[in-house]
């Protein structure tokens, strides 16, 4: 388990602000939020190597004289499970600036609506089965200030964040694959067909895929001219994600495995496999 300070995850080379220096924060700022919209509210399904990057959206209120630069100071969203201060996993956001758009003003505030990208990497950021969850968003600040006038023998650079949670949420999920065999082949009209496959999902805490058990796949069927797969029937996965069961042969067509997802887990259908039938 890697037990984080939400800060200190956003914070590494600065990742949510490309600000050069690290900064001093004297009073926090008065912002006020909108909920964050993360990857248009569907889950986010991570595999073992492949980083995604999905959209995110918010939008914040701000005093009508307090700028956001990104220079001297930047907005920007990271997602974090468990408590705001001691958070169990944190992913940070991106570096880049956000799109942002006014879309209300008033004599003392500015409301903006921005967009911007996160990128979930799981040799980076997932190390264990539990990070398969739903993770709350937080909207993060941060301020530098930098003194480098050394005429005093003295110079000063300090990085401030304000961080505020629970702005939205966004569902982790494992990447499932599945995979499906028909044999013999070519097949005897009649005779026992046997269809075998297997479920895996990725497994973050080794960074490979592992047999899925226990699990409802079900077989489908698509006769060859047909634009449309039938269910034939459902299996339970078994040892390793084994999936195997046995059918008549009746016309030529293609085989294939659907599981529906779990909670944790994505949803997956594995390739079809044509199947002759003589």
């Amino acid at each position: 388990m890697r037990k984080l300070a939400i800060g200190a995850a956003v914070s590494g080379a600065l990742a949510l602000t490309g600000l050069a220096a690290p900064a001093a924060l004297a009073d926090s700022p008065d912002l006020t939020f909108g909920a964050i919209t993360v990857n248009n509210g569907k889950p986010i399904v991570v595999g073992t190597r492949a980083a995604v990057t999905v959209p995110v959206t918010f939008s914040y209120t701000r005093p009508a004289d307090f700028k956001i630069d990104y220079t001297n100071n930047a907005l920007g969203v990271a997602l974090y499970r468990g408590r705001l201060a001691e958070p169990d996993n944190a992913i940070e956001g991106s570096s880049k600036k956000p799109s942002c758009t006014t879309t209300a003003t008033t004599d003392t505030t500015v409301t903006e609506s921005c967009s911007t990208k996160l990128t979930v990497d799981p040799r980076m950021y997932l190390f264990e089965g539990a990070d398969a969850t739903t993770w709350k968003a937080a909207a993060v600040y941060f301020e530098v200030a930098e003194d480098s006038d050394d005429s005093d023998d003295h110079i000063g650079m300090h990085l401030g964040s304000d961080i505020w949670g629970n702005l939205g949420t966004a569902k982790l999920q494992r990447l499932a694959k599945a995979t499906v065999n028909a044999t013999p082949e070519p097949a005897v009209k009649g005779k026992s067909l046997t269809v075998k496959g297997t479920l895996t999902r990725a497994d973050w805490n080794t960074g490979k895929y592992a047999g899925y058990k226990g699990q409802k796949a079900t077989l489908q069927f698509k006769a060859k001219g047909a634009t449309a797969y039938t269910d034939v029937k459902t299996v339970t996965s078994g040892t390793a994600g084994a999936l195997s069961t046995t059918v008549k042969a009746s016309k030529d067509g293609s085989y294939r495995y659907r599981f529906a997802g779990t909670t944790t887990t994505a949803a997956v259908t594995s390739a079809a496999d044509f199947v002759d039938v003589k």
